[in-house]
């Protein structure tokens, strides 16, 4: 990926039960050059994805060949949901090659607690982010657990759809770090103009996930370039509109709250 990209990589980190895989994945993305471990923390327990399970009753195709766990309900109650194991599961994912899973039976740190964070800070050599913050709060104890940097994210809505959107979240986080660190956001960008917002309400940065996908489901490659292009454009039509000649002149004088 860092090849075809031309640079470095960040590495996304869910890690187990067993301390040991995720230190493996840690170091081996420490090896192979990524600038930054960004450590998920967005979704602790599994999804109840009522639209999916509505839909996969009138879907008679095999899922198991993809999904070969019950852990991930995404086959529940289907023909061959149950076959294999966590283990199995997940072994299919690249980041885990070579790795020994035998005794791995969920993906999250067990406990997801503080101590363990500081144990990552201490095994991580390069930058440490957390994803999955909302509230300033756990904005401020990162800071005290020595995160460089942080992601608002709700995993897009689909661990728990009735939180407040990321973008709400956004400004009690700023608050919480006191420009300290770097703060990315993400989730419901879908438009320029929610990048602008973004932007003006204070963000280091602004990611997207399910456009892009979408192109690339579409039309593959050339799918992706043109929602990045959709994006770019929209961001440079609405920068013009404000009169905002340059990403940091877009400040929070241009956006104005409402409550959510």
């Amino acid at each position: 990926m860092s090849t075809a990209r031309g640079k470095p990589v960040w590495q996304q980190l869910y890690p187990t039960n067993v301390w040991e895989v995720g230190r493996a994945i840690v170091k081996r993305a420490e090896a192979a050059g990524s600038p930054a471990i960004v450590f998920t923390v967005d979704q602790q327990e599994g999804t109840n994805r009522e639209t999916l399970f509505r839909a996969q009753n009138a879907d008679k195709r095999e899922c198991a060949t993809c999904h070969r766990s019950s852990y991930t309900g995404y086959a529940r109650g289907r023909p061959g949901a149950a076959s294999g194991g966590f283990s199995q599961s997940v072994a299919r994912y690249p980041m885990f090659d070579g790795l020994d899973l035998s005794n791995a039976t969920q993906f999250r740190a067990s406990p997801m607690d503080w101590a363990f964070m500081k144990r990552l800070r201490d095994t991580v050599t390069v930058k440490l982010l957390i994803k999955g913050i909302v509230t300033r709060e756990d904005a401020e104890l990162a800071l005290e657990n020595g995160v460089d940097g942080l992601i608002v994210s709700n995993h897009g809505g689909r661990a728990e759809e009735t939180l407040r959107p990321t973008i709400a979240s956004l400004p009690e986080v700023l608050e919480g770090v006191a420009g300290k660190i770097p703060v990315i956001v993400d989730g419901g960008v879908r438009r320029g103009t929610d990048v602008f917002k973004a932007l003006a309400l204070g963000a280091t940065a602004v990611g997207i996930g399910r456009p892009y996908a979408w192109g690339l489901a579409a039309f593959g490659q050339a799918g992706v370039e043109a929602v990045l292009e959709i994006f770019d454009r929209e961001l440079r039509t609405i920068m013009r509109q404000a009169g905002t000649t340059s990403v940091e002149k877009i400040t929070r004088s241009y956006v104005v709250a409402r409550p959510f």
